[in-house]
């Protein structure tokens, strides 16, 4: 099954999906203002278009595992678009997947990388 993940964010949101199998995360893209009409209608198509049985948002948890204001507002947004997907969403912990993305750096841009980042760590989490 693949699985489309989400590093949320306000103005930019990065896109990433996995093969069939679940074994490979590959950045894919970044939706504007993912919380607006539109933005959710791109995630929508997104998620039609590549086939996605499940999506996965990060939400960007602090050291001290306390929720701040964006992951707040990233599980409102998990739970807003969940109501409009026909599949299951998740949240997964993101913590330093942008600073790990772009140390890393590579091709397609940064929030999708870090979108990637956040699914290689969930689909590896979940493999028994």
């Amino acid at each position: 099954m693949r699985t489309l993940a989400l590093d949320f964010g306000p103005a930019r949101t990065g896109v990433a999906v996995s093969d069939e199998t679940g074994t490979i995360a590959r950045p894919l893209t970044v939706v504007a203002s993912a919380e607006s009409a539109a933005g959710l209608a791109a995630i929508a198509g997104l998620v039609t278009e590549h086939g996605a049985g499940q999506v996965v948002v990060g939400v960007p948890v602090s050291l001290d595992s306390r929720e701040r204001e964006q992951a707040r507002r990233a599980r409102a947004f998990a739970r807003r678009l969940g109501a409009r997907l026909a599949v299951p969403v998740a949240t997964y912990d993101e913590r330093f997947t942008t600073k790990v993305a772009r140390e890393r750096g590579g091709a397609g841009p940064l929030d999708a990388r870090a979108a990637a980042l956040i699914l290689e760590d969930y689909l590896r989490a979940r493999s028994p």
